[in-house]
């Protein structure tokens, strides 16, 4: 079972040409890509990160949520919609509000700001027990970093906000092989890489 299968199976094709029977295409793949991307851009903060997190991470993410929810997917529709909005909003802080902020408490705003979406994290955890390993690995390191990441940036620790980086890599090669691993099983018809189901059909 894939990430595409979490809220009810959407019908497979049964030729290559063939369209599935929602007319949706899978779009996690697309998803999990832009998720992994921007957060392997932004642990090995790459100057031009921001411009990804807009484009890639945010506005294409978001758009690979609302498919899901359309071919009835709501767990990969919750989590890519909301992560496209974190992109979009880490974008929004960084661009346009964070100079407002007086330069002592900058950290502490973004430090909340990763709080509240390692919370967010968490709570969709809980609800990925029915999905693979890959997955709830995936979450759960996600969790982790955006708290480190949190830690770092509200006590100014750069140590921290470092090794949260390299915890972001981790989870951005996660990503990496889930969206991978759904590609190749769209295109192959089969399952190619292990996602280790939780859930037997």
């Amino acid at each position: 079972m894939t990430t595409a299968d979490l809220a009810q199976p959407v019908a497979q094709p049964t030729t290559q040409s063939a369209a599935p029977a929602s007319g949706w295409g899978n779009s996690a793949p697309l998803g999990l890509a832009a998720f992994a991307v921007t957060t392997f851009m932004l642990s090995a903060i790459t100057p031009v990160v921001f411009g990804v997190a807009l484009m890639y991470g945010g506005i294409a993410q978001l758009i690979a949520g609302v498919i899901q929810f359309r071919t009835g997917n709501t767990f990969t529709g919750v989590l890519f919609s909301t992560f496209g909005a974190f992109w979009l909003s880490l974008f929004a802080i960084v661009q346009f509000f964070l100079k407002d902020i007086p330069a002592a408490h900058a950290g502490h705003a973004l430090g909340l700001f990763l709080y509240a979406f390692g919370i967010f994290t968490v709570w969709i955890w809980l609800a990925s027990f029915r999905t693979n390993v890959v997955v709830v690995v995936a979450l759960a390191g996600l969790a982790a970093t955006l708290f480190v990441l949190g830690a770092g940036n509200y006590s100014g620790s750069g140590l921290t906000v470092e090794i949260g980086g390299y915890m972001g890599l981790a989870v951005a090669a996660l990503a990496a092989y889930l969206s991978c691993a759904e590609l190749c099983e769209a295109s192959y018809k089969r399952p190619v890489l292990p996602l280790f189901p939780l859930v037997k059909h």
